[in-house]
């Protein structure tokens, strides 16, 4: 059955590749684009592997699938889907490494936004094109697609859905787990709709403004030029952005709850609201930065450089550094270099960059809700050594948080912060500086794109030795899939109990 699985989800995978090949069809006619071969030959690799596998997997019932098996499939449906989706950057020559490809398409499915590619800027419109629409795909997660998109294959249980779905739980807004994927999809497209067309009233044409619109609401990041959203040097450009960005940070269910009329559950919901207290107690704290970095500049002009100017540029400076960082995305815009702030502003921007938005949005990172738990988790604590026989539940949103949530909580955070200290020793050894090192970590496993030192805003992940770039996209899937799904596959118990 996981034979045929596979092969469902490939063949998906080929009909997104299909409209990548509609595209470069449409740029060649108009100027000459000619990535339609390298597109076309993936496309058919694509549909032979996904066909023989569908055929292979027999009739048997989906709903035989084990537990240990959902894990596998949501684990390693990933990688396929990595190494196929990179075929096009291979054939075209887009990148110059089968490490920099299988890089740049990890980086791409689960919306991270680390990129390799120093010539953005000569690629075709197909190959772009492809580039944001693996961003689109991993936003909202490609088994959630299969699910809303194939409903023969729709679980009896939540096991492969919750695997994939970042989050404490699964947040079922239907009956069945097919009916709340196809309702979280139909949000996912309303809302990419509703950023193209602002991005279209704006300096973009059509075609930057539906990649940029998939990418700004997968929060992923990935543009359509070398130096991202700078080429447009345009403030209502980053306005538009931040807002769109901040939204996409959201649970998605929240905006199923609020489309049916159920606004209290929306008001009521803690993460929601403490999500919008960080995103503005961030902005207020580099507005402060920023004047301070021009106060101390006065005197001693080599100590901070780059900094905006000016009430308003300040204002969306720090509005867009904060929406770009704490939703994972990764844009760059104009006069953004935060390596190049100074010292001062790398210990917030890195903060940003492991935190996250919400549960069930497409953003990385740890996650304000588990942020939450563990925060009220420890303020219990202080309030048991007062009275040791009192029983003190986490609670969120006015219910109590299961005591085996707050440990998974707990673990999560230490298995996050381990995996980056083990990640920065190792990529040290490879010749990576310590600010380097640690940057490129924390931006893969939280999926935000931008580092730290060489691999900060102005620069991309070329200079990472190869070595570097494999391990980097293996913590990018880590990361995107919450640790714990691909973690399981490396326990001996896993392999052996049947579960």
């Amino acid at each position: 059955m996981k034979t045929k699985i596979f092969g469902i989800l490939i063949l998906m995978e080929a009909v997104f590749m299909l409209v990548s090949c509609g595209v470069s069809l449409y740029y060649h006619q108009i100027c000459g684009d000619d990535d339609l071969p390298a597109l076309g030959w993936s496309t058919l690799i694509t549909l032979g592997i996904g066909g023989l596998l569908t055929l292979m997997g027999g009739r048997t019932e989906a709903t035989k699938l084990s537990r240990k098996d959902s894990f596998l499939i949501v684990a390693l449906v990933w990688v396929v889907f990595s190494f196929l989706g990179m075929l096009p950057f291979i054939f075209y020559g887009t990148t110059e490494t089968l490490g920099g490809a299988f890089f740049e398409t990890m980086s791409g499915f689960t919306t991270t936004g680390a990129s390799v590619l120093n010539n953005i800027n000569d690629q075709p419109h197909g190959i772009l094109f492809w580039r944001s629409i693996i961003q689109w795909l991993g936003g909202l997660g490609i088994v959630v697609f299969s699910f809303a998109l194939i409903p023969a294959y729709e679980l009896k249980n939540t096991q492969i859905f919750s695997a994939e779905v970042t989050g404490l739980d699964v947040d079922k807004l239907r009956p069945k787990i097919g009916d709340t994927a196809r309702r979280l999809l139909v949000i996912y497209i309303f809302i990419t709709l509703l950023c193209t067309i602002a991005y279209w009233i704006g300096p973009m044409n059509f075609f930057d403004a539906v990649c940029h619109a998939m990418t700004t609401i997968a929060t992923g990041g990935y543009g359509t030029h070398q130096n991202s959203l700078a080429y447009f040097d345009s403030p209502y450009i980053e306005y538009v952005c931040s807002f769109f960005m901040l939204l996409a940070g959201v649970n998605f269910s929240l905006y199923y709850y609020l489309s049916i009329g159920k606004r209290r559950t929306v008001f009521k919901n803690e993460e929601l609201r403490w999500y919008i207290y960080y995103t503005v107690g961030m902005v207020v704290l580099f507005v402060g930065l920023f004047y301070y970095g021009n106060y101390v500049q006065q005197t001693d002009p080599g100590q901070y450089s780059s900094l905006p100017q000016g009430a308003e540029e300040t204002f969306r400076t720090a509005l867009f550094h904060v929406s770009t960082l704490i939703t994972s995305t990764g844009f760059q815009a104009s006069n953004y270099d935060y390596v190049a702030w100074g010292q001062a502003f790398w210990m917030p921007t890195l903060v940003l960059l492991a935190t996250g938005a919400c549960a069930g949005s497409t953003s990385g990172g740890l996650k304000v809700i588990r942020m939450l738990v563990c925060l009220k988790d420890a303020q219990n604590e202080f309030k048991q050594q007062l009275h040791p026989r009192a029983v003190i539940p986490v609670r969120l949103s006015g219910t109590v948080v299961p005591e085996n949530k707050v440990l998974r909580a707990l673990a999560f955070l230490f298995l996050y912060m381990i995996l980056i200290i083990l990640g920065t020793w190792i990529l040290t050894l490879m010749g990576l500086s310590f600010d380097s090192a640690l940057g490129s970590c924390v931006t893969s496993i939280g999926n935000a794109g931008p580092g730290m030192g060489s691999t900060g805003p102005a620069s991309n992940f070329s200079a990472v030795p190869e070595a570097g770039k494999w391990l980097l996209s293996f913590l990018m899937l880590v990361g995107r899939l919450e640790i714990f799904t691909v973690l399981y596959l490396f326990m001996p118990a896993f392999w052996k109990e049947n579960i």
